[in-house]
Order: structure tokens, then sequence, then C-alpha cells
């Protein structure tokens, strides 16, 4: 069986080195993630808030409720022709046993 995998794409024209980020945490590529093609494949779930609702974004609007959601965000340090480059927030996509793409 096939240990469940959280994926995050990397930019196009990525080239190692790679410094990965999660929530400003540094990872360790072969212990928190792996390198794929194009592509990280995390060990451990991370999940983002996804989009408010009109009533949620209103409550927080008028300071009444505000959101306590688990919000991970990813952020790369990469090169391109050399240069170094920073991707932040990319995208996750979720195993399809834990749903969708968040």
């Amino acid at each position: 069986m096939t240990e469940e995998r959280w994926i995050v794409r990397l930019p196009r024209a990525a080239e190692p080195p790679y410094r990965v980020f999660v929530n400003g945490v540094p990872q360790v590529e072969g212990v928190d993630y792996e390198l794929r093609p194009g592509a990280l494949a995390f060990m451990k779930s991370l999940e983002t808030e996804g989009r408010l609702g009109f009533w949620r974004w209103t409550l927080m609007f008028f300071a009444i409720a505000g959101t306590y959601r688990r919000h991970d965000s990813v952020d790369v340090q990469y090169t391109v022709g050399g240069k170094r480059q920073v991707a932040t927030g990319l995208a996750i996509t979720a195993p399809e046993s834990a749903g969708s793409e968040r």
C-alpha cells in the first residue's frame, strides 16, 4: 500500500538547490518531504483554510468572530538561471483519501 502524500507543485523553471519551509519552519528532504519531478511530496498532512463564506467574512468584518482554522503555508527558495528566487504560499493538493485540492 502506498503512503498518502500531500503534493506541492514547484514553479516551472525551479532548479535545485531547494530550501523548503512550512509555516516558516525549515523542512528536511527525506525526513519531511520527498522530491519528485516538478513537485514536493510531504509525509505529514498539510491544510489550507480555503475560502471564507459570506457569513464568516461578515462576522470577521464586524469583529464579531474570527477564524481559527488550520492554515499551512509552503514556501520554497529555488534557483532560475543561477539566480535565487522565492515562491510563497504554494498550492497544496491533498491525497484523494483526504479530499481534493486545498
